[in-house]
């Protein structure tokens, strides 16, 4: 029980913050889940779309850059364009449950909360 001018927390006030932490976690991971990101290599001749899931969704190649002698210079491309997207991702990532986690690691400083199961968190 609290007591007046200080003394223990209260622990119900303790666990409903918890619960709406909990909440706005499981809110920002459905938003994050729904989320495309994309990212670019050659100048925007290899675009890679990845979801909030770090999934690859999309690739989309320009002609341009098809040469069948040079083949390892698309590959290349290609790599490039997936680690972007993918580093898009996780700052997404970064940036939506930052704020609600308020540095406390993805969440795992709290029992029970883990990481939610996110990729990279």
């Amino acid at each position: 029980m609290a007591q007046p001018g200080g003394g223990m927390p209260d622990m119900q006030q303790i666990m409903q913050q918890a619960q709406q932490m909990q909440q706005q976690m499981l809110e920002a991971q459905e938003e994050i889940a729904k989320a495309e990101v994309t990212g670019t290599a050659g100048g925007g001749k290899v675009t890679a779309t990845v979801n909030g899931e770090l999934q690859l969704q999309k690739l989309d190649i320009d002609q341009a850059v098809v040469d069948p002698e040079d083949v390892e210079t698309l590959s290349d491309l290609v790599v490039a364009a997936v680690r972007d997207a993918t580093s898009n991702a996780q700052q997404l990532q970064q940036e939506k449950l930052g704020s609600i986690t308020g540095g406390l690691g993805g969440g795992e400083g709290l029992p029970g909360m883990g990481n939610l199961g996110l990729p990279g968190m």
